[in-house]
């Protein structure tokens, strides 16, 4: 079971625990084109680890063992993002499948659901939260 966790508790957790790491599981596309969180406040940067490959959008087989390379270790609590919190649950519990006890899902993810106009990124999420991000 993984939890979920509020945008506004991970920043907390970022910024009050070494051990807390964010992951963003986004596609290489979405971090160039759609912004990244910016946890450097935290004096930490996010480990990019794309769940799925794009364009295929194949679940990336090499998942954990990008996750142990990026330095992350069962001792770490790891929150996962993605677009609006699906991917990054499913990456979560691969992680705790793989022995890394301590993941939690992003609720809503940097850009949440649509809006009634389909735009995201305005009523949840880590954007709609007025949490700090940048452009690639």
């Amino acid at each position: 079971m993984v939890d979920n966790i509020h945008t506004t508790d991970v920043w907390a957790a970022l910024a009050d625990n070494p051990l807390a790491a964010l992951v963003d599981v986004r596609t290489d596309a979405e971090w160039a084109y759609v912004g990244l969180a910016d946890v450097s406040a935290a004096g930490k940067q996010p480990a990019l680890i794309p769940w799925q490959i794009f364009p295929t959008m194949a679940v990336n087989t090499a998942f954990v063992d990008q996750l142990r390379a990026a330095g992350l270790t069962a001792e770490h609590h790891i929150y996962f993002i993605c677009r609006s919190g699906v991917r990054s649950l499913a990456a979560a519990a691969a992680a705790i499948a793989a022995g890394f006890p301590h993941c939690y899902n992003v609720a809503d993810g940097f850009e949440g659901p649509p809006d009634a106009a389909g735009h995201r990124g305005q009523i949840a999420g880590w954007k709609a939260e007025g949490l700090p991000w940048r452009q690639r």
